[in-house]
């Protein structure tokens, strides 16, 4: 099937971002709030601070080889939209297409409203705030980072390292105070036991959660500059920080709140602070996470359009959304909908189901995304690669396989979510096929180009 080609001819995107832009975006929008809620999760389901150590890296190293399959595509295929231009490059743009209707109808719009309530909720505990004002607050905060990223790129990223700067700031200060008071629980305690029971799964899980995000990247692809350098590099090293601040953050909290302890509670990492710091140890806890939902929200906001954007410019969504705005260069139109669709969903409270679905979606597209390198590589053997996937072909098995059972257990533990997550997944399909059969009619009937894709 030929690929589709966009309607009219318009500017692209500029390449404006430097390898701390890329690697910041990819940092700040997976530190979010759940490296204070996951650790509570982990120490209830694995019996000691080896295996949940064990497992909060394995989880980092798992995340890790998916970023190296998405540095091959994304160097080889250097494109605005990433992983949407991978699927469409590796299986047809149906699948792309697939890829872009479920992130903007449920995914990205959904976790970006998720990212605005949750905002509101840590802003109540400064000012008490009615069910109305919160979701005002959500939409005041959507509203905000979404016009700072309608201004440029460039502005988006500077506003991304200055929340990840203070992010790691506050992170910094709890993990240091933790290391600095003395230790009442022995990290190493209850080696032998690494990991033990049913619950291994639960927490594996939970990490995995922790670490999503990280592909977002490849939707900047186009706008970065030397990609096929800057993308592999941004992937890799802003995994690999993400992995070693968790490591460092729960070897701190296991140095002051026993297992049993942080088992028993929601917010482990308040509790250290708490302990450590004093009366202001939970007041700096709330502002890490206001600025780490800030820093994640931004990052969502000014990375998603981009999916929309390269849907549009094939022909294959609304066509406002693959205008570039004169002169701030950004997908304006991408971003304003956007916007304006989380607000809804906020008003609604409809994120709070959609959020549910947006996770066994995700997975699936993750899944056969990294499938893409075994798929290109076969189709097309002879395309440059400026990065070839280090372990291939077994460290795609490996996140291949963890990638099927995270989707079996997934479905085991909520069959219904799962089923109403495919059913929103496989009901873009009609919804191609008009998009396609208006296209083509625009174009004058079907059209037998293909676009290519940009190598610098």
């Amino acid at each position: 099937m030929a690929r589709p080609v966009p309607l009219q001819a318009s500017p692209d995107l500029p390449r404006r971002l430097t390898l701390l832009d890329a690697a910041s975006l990819l940092a700040g929008t997976v530190i979010g709030g759940g490296i204070f809620l996951v650790p509570g999760v982990v120490a209830r389901n694995v019996p000691s601070a080896a295996g949940i150590l064990l497992v909060w890296a394995a989880a980092g190293v798992l995340s890790f080889f998916a970023a190296l399959a998405y540095a091959e595509l994304g160097a080889m295929l250097p494109a605005t939209g990433g992983q949407y231009v991978f699927l469409r490059e590796a299986y047809g743009p149906l699948w792309g297409f697939l890829c872009g209707w479920s992130l903007f109808t449920v995914n990205l719009t959904a976790q970006i409203a998720w990212l605005g309530i949750g905002f509101s909720r840590y802003v109540s505990q400064f000012v008490p705030l009615s069910p109305l004002a919160a979701k005002f607050i959500a939409i005041a905060i959507i509203a905000t980072m979404s016009a700072i990223n309608y201004r440029g790129a460039k502005s988006g990223a500077l506003a991304q390292k200055l929340f990840l700067f203070l992010k790691l700031a506050g992170l910094a200060i709890i993990i240091a105070s933790a290391f600095a008071a003395p230790a009442v629980h022995a990290v190493g305690q209850g080696a032998a036991r690494v990991v033990g029971g049913g619950g291994i799964g639960v927490a594996m899980v939970a990490c995995l959660l922790a670490y999503d995000s990280w592909a977002m990247v490849s939707y900047m692809a186009g706008e970065i500059k030397r990609p096929q350098r800057n993308i592999p590099l941004a992937l890799g090293l802003g995994v690999t920080a993400v992995m070693i601040i968790y490591l460092l953050a729960n070897v701190a909290f296991l140095r002051i709140l026993p297992i049993a302890e942080m088992a028993s509670l929601d917010r482990p990492g308040a509790e250290v602070a708490a302990r450590t710091i004093g009366p202001a140890g939970a007041t700096i806890v709330t502002i890490t996470i206001l600025l780490s939902i800030i820093g994640a929200l931004n990052g969502a906001t000014m990375a998603s359009p981009r999916i929309y954007f390269a849907q549009a410019r094939d022909g294959l969504f609304f066509a406002k959304f693959g205008e570039v705005h004169p002169r701030f260069q950004t997908p304006a139109w991408a971003i304003v909908i956007q916007a304006v669709w989380a607000g809804v969903l906020v008003m609604t409270g409809s994120f709070e189901v959609l959020i549910s679905f947006a996770i066994f979606a995700a997975w699936v597209f993750y899944a056969i995304t990294v499938a893409a390198v075994i798929v290109l590589r076969r189709k097309r053997p002879d395309a440059p690669r400026p990065y070839r996937m280090w372990g291939y072909p077994f460290t795609t098995v490996a996140f291949l396989g963890v990638a099927v059972w995270f989707l079996a257990t997934t479905m085991a533990q909520a069959p219904q979510t799962c089923l109403w997550s495919m059913l929103l997944m496989v009901s873009g399909i009609p919804v191609y096929y008009l998009w396609r059969r208006q296209t083509n009619f625009l174009r004058g009937g079907p059209s037998s180009q293909s676009s290519e894709v940009p190598s610098t």
